[in-house]
């Protein structure tokens, strides 16, 4: 896997955890505890995606 096609996919991955934070906080009561999985995911992901941008050679 390039490392273009492994980007697209931790963005793919980070955009569909935007989501299922989004539904979990609009239910009626929304479970703290997939809260914080959820949001702790995307965060590992965001900072891989950082990580790889940095070590892309100039």
């Amino acid at each position: 896997m390039s490392l273009q096609s492994r980007l697209e996919s931790l963005k793919l991955r980070h955009s569909e955890l935007e989501l299922r934070i989004a539904e979990e906080d609009h239910r009626p009561k929304p479970d703290p505890e997939v809260m914080i999985r959820l949001k702790r995911e995307k965060l590992h992901l965001k900072e891989e995606m950082e990580r790889l941008r940095t070590t892309v050679p100039a």
